[in-house]
This record gives structure tokens, C-alpha cells and sequence, in this order.
């Protein structure tokens, strides 16, 4: 596979114009990498405000730069990959290729695949891939570890699944990566026997893999799995890191156990943001207000400045209690505190305002919000519509909702239900004529029963 630029950035952000009409004011500190690298520095220059060139410049030892002539590229493209602005340490990592004095090793090539990851570009990801392949790197442990990372977090599982298998070589860190694409991938019943693989092979047990299993633990729902994992990690840690400690409230409030997390939130010698928020998202999104308002209260005086997702968590504890003013208070709160509300927080908005059956005004809500309505926004209303009897709004919700999704049932249903419940029976019947000229059927029943630690999923004959 050949490696272009057009190919490497294809699915990136645009990045800088080609030319810059003015010269940069910044004057670059004099260091050996300064003067032993002009182009990196010269596209830093540009890519960058001085202050943040200066600031990345600083990170690098002199005694370092002057011994290996790509450790400064490679710490930047590094610093760059973490940075907002991810697609930057990929240019960087093209004036490096162009640099004869730099070639790229088996530590510039993870920090360039994480930004393909991040900028979820997977011709960028195959086509380092491919450069990794024809530098003979791929067989590296650290960059292999990074190719399955990419590979899993762009949803390509099963390719990094095939570079695992083909590792001549593991280790706990590929291991590791491997769990975790699996674990972020939504992939809880494959993250489990994937595990298991990793006990019968005698990998070491580390706290991130702890906090991955967790992740699929939570996923899947079944307590015990979690349970198992919670005594493992007090056998194996005399203290758990706080990312572990995160991991087993957010796994206990996903699996329903609130009073587990509870316990294990209030024994955390040290909290953050993610502590507080995966305990008030969890009892927002379980219709828990009081719990949720109360957590958000505390955290306020604990001086934890709440974020975006704090807020959601709050807001559908409000939608799901119909408490709209509190709700309406927390909206204002938030937008006062300089979070965007994202189309998320604009759907728990409207469902406040439709489950207390405000429903025109939940209408004129989503039409005025920044955003184009998606499913779910639009579902939300039309059962709000059909629990407080307005007909009008819920035939035009049904109409948009069948044209956006035609081919599923129960927005037909719905509406004829609606029908229905005010005896417009020949309206209701009109509604199920149409489904079966557009061909639209009814979905079958299913059900889920927990069986050999996985969930058995089966539908009626």
C-alpha cells in the first residue's frame, strides 16, 4: 500500500493555507534543536501560536536532541497527538519523512496512529500501517500495540484481532490493548472470553486491565462478573488507583446496583469530576431526580466544577421526575458556566417539557434549537403526544418520524394507537392499511435470558 499525503490526510481536518502571507513573529530560543532541525521548527512556527511552540520546546532535554536526531520530532508529534488539534502532529509527521537528517522509528509511529484514531480517519491508520510494514516496524511490540489500539477505537475489531493473532510475540501491554478495543468497542461477551484468554496465559493483571474489564462488565449488565472483578482487585491492590475506583462505581451503576456504588464512591479517599458525574449520570438516567440533584449539590460544595456530562446526567434526572423549571434553571446554569449544550442536553430539555405535558411548547423548543432533531428527540415527543391525548403535534411529529425512518413500525403504531385511545377508530385503521401497502410489519418480540454467563437472546417462533 503506498503512502500519500493525499491518502495519510484524506479524512482530516483542513489544516493550514499553503502559503503564509506574512512572516511568523516568533524567534525561536536557541537550542540544538533549533538550529538541527529548522523544518519542524519552521512548520511549528506556523501550525502554532509562538506561546505553544515555546511550550513545546521547552519539554525537550537538550542532552536528548543532541544524541538522537528523531527523539525532538517524536516528542512532538507525541505532544501534538494529545493536544486538541490532533490532525497537526500528522503534518509534523510528514516534514518529518521529508527530513533526511530524521528518519521515523518504532516511538513515531504510536503518538501518529492515535491521531488517526482520533481524527477517525482509518485510510490514515492503514496507510501508516502500511509504512510500518514496509520499515519493517510492525513486528515491534510497542507498535503493534498501537495498530490494534487504532484499529479497535476506528471499530475495525476484527483486523485488530487478526494483528493480535499474528504477533509472533505478546506482551501485557498488547494484551492490554486488545481488551480494552474490545471493552470501548461495545463488545462485552467478546471482552469477557477474551479475558479469559488473558488468565489462561498467565498475563499479568494490572489496573488498566482491571478498569477495562469493568467497562465490559458494566456493558453486559450481569452484577457478578463485576462482583468477581471488585475481589480480584482487593487481593491484588493494597489501595485502588482512582481510575479503578471510577471504573467500579460507573460498572456498579450500570449493572442497577446504586447502593454498591454508593459504598464504593463514599470509601474513595479521592474523588474527581468522573467519580461524581458516572454516580449522578447513573441516577439521572434511572429517574433517581432527588439522588442525582443532591450528588450535583455536594459536588458544587466540594468546589468540583461540574462538565457536560455532569450536566446531562442532571437534566434527565429533571425530564424524568417532570421537574421542567429545575430543569429549565440547570439549562440557563450551564450555558452560563460556558458548556455548549449538545443536541443531548436539548433532547432531556424537550422530554421535561413533554413528559409534564407541555407539549406545543416542546415542539417550538426543537424547532428553535441549533440543531437538526434526530430520532430519539423526535420518538420522545410523539409518546409524550400520545400519554397527554394532542393529536395535532403527534401527526406531525408521526409524518417526520415516517419519513425518516419509513421502514420502523412503531411510529405507525403509535399514531394509530393514538388514534385509538380518542375513538377515532377509522383513522386507526387507515394508519394500519398504509403500513401494509409501504410494506412496513410489525416487529417480533424478544427476550433476554442470562445463561453460561452470557445473555441468550431468542425470539417466538
Amino acid at each position: 500500500m503506498r503512502l500519500t499525503r493525499t491518502l495519510l490526510l484524506s479524512n482530516s481536518p483542513p489544516l493550514l493555507p499553503a502559503r503564509i502571507p506574512h512572516p511568523s513573529p516568533f524567534s525561536p530560543p536557541s537550542t540544538s534543536f533549533s538550529h538541527s532541525h529548522p523544518h519542524a521548527l519552521s512548520l511549528l512556527s506556523q501550525l502554532l501560536p509562538a506561546s505553544s511552540v515555546l511550550s513545546l520546546l521547552r519539554r525537550i532535554p537538550l542532552r536528548a536532541s543532541s544524541s538522537s536526531f528523531s527523539f525532538p520530532w517524536n516528542l512532538l508529534i507525541a505532544e501534538l497527538a494529545k493536544s486538541p488539534s490532533p490532525h497537526l502532529s500528522l503534518r509534523l509527521f510528514l516534514a518529518m519523512r521529508s527530513a533526511s537528517d530524521a528518519p521515523a522509528d518504532a516511538f513515531t509511529l504510536p503518538p501518529v496512529l492515535r491521531s488517526c484514531a482520533l481524527i477517525g480517519s482509518p485510510e490514515s491508520g492503514m496507510a501508516v500501517h502500511a509504512l510500518s510494514i514496509k520499515m519493517g516496524l510492525d513486528r515491534s511490540l510497542f507498535v503493534a500495540s498501537a495498530l490494534v489500539s487504532c484499529y479497535a477505537t476506528l471499530r475495525e475489531v476484527p483486523f485488530a484481532r487478526r494483528l493480535f493473532d499474528e504477533m509472533p510475540q505478546r506482551d501485557a501491554v498488547l494484551w492490554t490493548s486488545m481488551l480494552s478495543g474490545y471493552a470501548q468497542s461495545g463488545l462485552p461477551e467478546s471482552a469477557l472470553r477474551f479475558f479469559r484468554e488473558m488468565v489462561s496465559e498467565g498475563v499479568r493483571l494490572d489496573g488498566v486491565v482491571m478498569v477495562s474489564l469493568l467497562l465490559a462488565c458494566g456493558q453486559s449488565g450481569i452484577l457478578r462478573h463485576g462482583r468477581a472483578v471488585h475481589a480480584a482487585s482487593i487481593r491484588r491492590f493494597s489501595r485502588f488507583p482512582l481510575s479503578l475506583g471510577n471504573a467500579f462505581v460507573d460498572m456498579y451503576v450500570k449493572c442497577g446496583a446504586f447502593g454498591c456504588a454508593l459504598k464504593v464512591f463514599d470509601r474513595m479517599p479521592q474523588k474527581d469530576i468522573i467519580s461524581w458525574t458516572a454516580l449522578i449520570l447513573g441516577h439521572g438516567l434511572n429517574g433517581s431526580a432527588d439522588d442525582a440533584l443532591r450528588l450535583f449539590e455536594e459536588m458544587s460544595v466540594e468546589g468540583v466544577e461540574p462538565n457536560s456530562v455532569t450536566f446531562l446526567g442532571v437534566l434527565s434526572a429533571c425530564a424524568h421526575a417532570g421537574m421542567v423549571e429545575k430543569a429549565r434553571s440547570l439549562f440557563d446554569k450551564m450555558k452560563l458556566s460556558g458548556i455548549k449544550p449538545e443536541l443531548k442536553h436539548y433532547s432531556c430539555m424537550a422530554d421535561a417539557l413533554g413528559r409534564a405535558g407541555r407539549i406545543v411548547e416542546a415542539e417550538g423548543f426543537i424547532e428553535e434549537m441549533p440543531f437538526e432533531p434526530d430520532e430519539a428527540i423526535l420518538g420522545s415527543l410523539l409518546a409524550a403526544c400520545r400519554v397527554h391525548g394532542n393529536v395535532e403535534v403527534g401527526e406531525r411529529i408521526s409524518e417526520r418520524l415516517m419519513k425518516m425512518c419509513p421502514e420502523k413500525s412503531g411510529y405507525y403504531l403509535s399514531l394509530a394507537n393514538m388514534y385509538s385511545d380518542l375513538g377515532r377508530y377509522d383513522d386507526a385503521e387507515r394508519v394500519r392499511e398504509f403500513m401494509k401497502q409501504v410494506n412496513v410489519g410489525k416487529l417480533p418480540g424478544w427476550s433476554s435470558v442470562e445463561s453460561n454467563d452470557f445473555l441468550s437472546i431468542s425470539q417466538p417462533g
